[in-house]
């Protein structure tokens, strides 16, 4: 199987950057299922319906999230009703939405797709490593193909849940932190891991925003409106191979791709 996760999409620059990069390393790639990071979608902040919309209609297959996943309100009865769209599995009991779901790809193999938010330096959910053990249970059920999102600040957690799940899923990708690192590997067990795929959106910024703004909030630590930045555009990802029979990675490729590059 191939695949395509993107990483954090941020604002207009972000879906921008879908609409106008993606069907260019679709092609290129010959990419058979496409999943992206979306809770910084709109507006740099939270994600809406109209948005996520817009996101499948460019090809994107699933939505995954993390902490601002519920900074546009109304985001909470689109949520409900559309599987597609995850919000972390470690979130409490009866909190709207799914953290996880098994889907069909166009050739019909079942691929599992699991969202997850880290807790140091976040905030404080259900621990993520034991929400990943029960939640891998459920998926291997249906499919040995299992792509994880860890949503998480601090590089430790994300490394230390690739090593616990190293053999147990297809990969473990870093999100959240919007800066793509270089550390892209295939573990010992056979699972694809990268502490952070990074970010789609305006690089001419601070991790997405305004850098003129960004900067003044950190000389004076003054409330600041945060602004989108515009500039630079650039999508960041990971392309990956996986076995179908066994569900092991085969290869992972860091993507950073600019327009009519």
């Amino acid at each position: 199987m191939r695949l395509l996760f993107i990483g954090d999409i941020v604002g207009k620059p972000g879906t921008s950057a879908i609409k106008e990069i993606l069907p260019v390393l679709v092609s290129e790639y010959n990419v058979e299922f496409i999943i992206a990071n979306a809770e910084n979608a709109a507006n740099g902040l939270g994600l809406t319906r109209k948005v996520a919309l817009d996101l499948f209609d460019s090809a994107i297959d699933i939505l995954t999230s993390g902490n601002h996943i519920w900074d546009k309100r109304n985001i909470v009865s689109f949520i409900k009703k559309e599987p597609r769209l995850l919000r972390p599995a470690n979130f409490p009991d009866g909190v709207p939405g799914k953290g996880s779901i098994v889907v069909k790809t166009a050739s019909g193999e079942k691929i599992g797709i699991l969202n997850l938010s880290g807790r140091v330096f976040m905030g404080a959910l259900d621990c993520p490593f034991q929400t990943a053990m029960r939640e891998i249970d459920q998926l291997k059920l249906e499919t040995d193909i299992i792509i994880v999102d860890i949503h998480a600040e601090a590089t430790s957690e994300k490394i230390a849940m690739g090593w616990m799940l190293d053999g147990k899923v297809s990969a473990v990708l870093g999100t959240h932190t919007h800066v793509q690192t270089a550390d892209e590997k295939i573990l010992p067990g056979g699972t694809a891991y990268i502490s952070d795929i990074g970010m789609t959106g305006s690089f001419d910024s601070v991790i997405g925003m305004k850098k003129e703004i960004s900067i003044e909030r950190f000389l004076t630590q003054m409330p600041v409106d945060f602004k989108v930045a515009e500039k630079d555009i650039c999508l960041s990802g990971v392309y990956l191979e996986i076995d179908s029979m066994s569900g092991k990675a085969i290869y992972i490729k860091r993507i950073q791709k600019k327009p009519n590059t």
